[in-house]
């Protein structure tokens, strides 16, 4: 975590379902406001009058997004901090009590100590086509429940009643995906993102959705800041003459996943690059699931490279070796 120190003055917000808890760092107080239109409105004009230029908000859930917008509108610096950042930024101060207006007052100072320079402005295009997926993968789910449940079904009229909730489920799967294509086609620079990724082998139209969806800054972010963002990079635990098992976590889990899923096949069949780093981490005695892993995380190495670059995949490019 970089720090820095600023003579902007900031704040931090605390977003719940029905309120947004507001804090101004090194001022007593503070603005608890509803988390609507009304209140949204509210909260611009107090941070206006208080001299606010730049405010920091937590990314988790949904909650956030109507305050956010808002205030981007209306000219605030926003600045979306991820839950592990002010996690850890609580235990360097020493902090553990907790409650609304605290978590807002810690937000707070956290935006005011963390360089925000060189993070990327939130896209509003990537709410609704989010929301789009997640309804897509919410249909996936529901279809692998009643596949688990027909498993357990001998009654041949309860089977067939189940068999129709999967096919209906199936259908309806199909069609909000190409809606969600034919969304993401409206914009040219997606579409393009979308092309370039789909030449790599082993990656379909479903993960190449995820990537582009889930991840809004594809090519514009290292690679070990991509496999970061989607929970892949590996974090070494050890110290002193404790050696403990290199493992992963946190990060975009339904990004993680598809990319998973992808690994798999490509690790077998379709991606020479992944079949080569799969055999020689197996020779090395790695476990195969450890080395699918690595493989995803090659997977999402390759479309960060392509997507940078402009162009497509070339199956003899060296730059994209395993």
């Amino acid at each position: 975590m970089k720090m820095a120190e600023t003579t902007i003055v900031t704040a931090g917000i605390d977003t719940s379902k029905d309120k947004l808890d507001i804090a101004i760092h090194g001022q007593a107080g503070g603005l608890t406001v509803e988390n609507n239109a009304a209140g949204w409105k509210r909260l611009a004009v107090w941070l206006k009058q208080a001299g606010v230029g730049r405010a920091g908000i937590e990314a988790t859930g949904g909650y956030k997004r109507g305050a956010l917008r808002h205030l981007q509108k209306t000219g605030f610096t926003v600045v979306l901090l991820q839950p592990l950042q002010i996690k850890a930024f609580a235990r360097v101060m020493l902090r553990r009590a907790k409650s609304d207006r605290l978590d807002a007052a810690l937000i707070a100072t956290c935006t005011h100590q963390i360089d925000a320079c060189n993070k990327m402005t939130p896209d509003p295009r990537f709410d609704a086509l989010g929301d789009h997926l997640t309804y897509i993968e919410q249909i996936e789910e529901d279809i692998a429940r009643f596949k688990t449940r027909l498993e357990h079904i001998g009654e041949a009229r309860l089977r067939k009643n189940v068999d129709a909730d999967i096919k209906r489920l199936e259908i309806r799967r199909l069609r909000e995906m190409s809606r969600l294509r034919d969304a993401l086609w409206q914009h040219d620079d997606l579409a393009t993102r979308y092309t370039l990724v789909l030449s790599i082998p082993s990656i379909g139209e479903r993960t190449a959705l995820s990537l582009i969806v889930r991840m809004p800054g594809l090519g514009q972010v290292s690679r070990e800041e991509a496999a970061s963002l989607a929970g892949l990079a590996p974090f070494v635990h050890e110290s002193g003459k404790f050696k403990g098992k290199t493992h992963i976590g946190g990060g975009r889990a339904r990004l993680r996943r598809s990319l998973y899923i992808a690994a798999l096949p490509g690790a077998f069949f379709w991606n020479p690059q992944l079949q080569a780093l799969y055999q020689r981490l197996i020779s090395r005695g790695k476990s195969p699931k450890s080395a699918l892993v690595a493989c995803a995380r090659k997977l999402l190495i390759f479309a960060n490279a392509i997507v940078a670059r402009g162009t497509p995949w070339e199956k003899n490019r060296t730059a994209f070796a395993a």
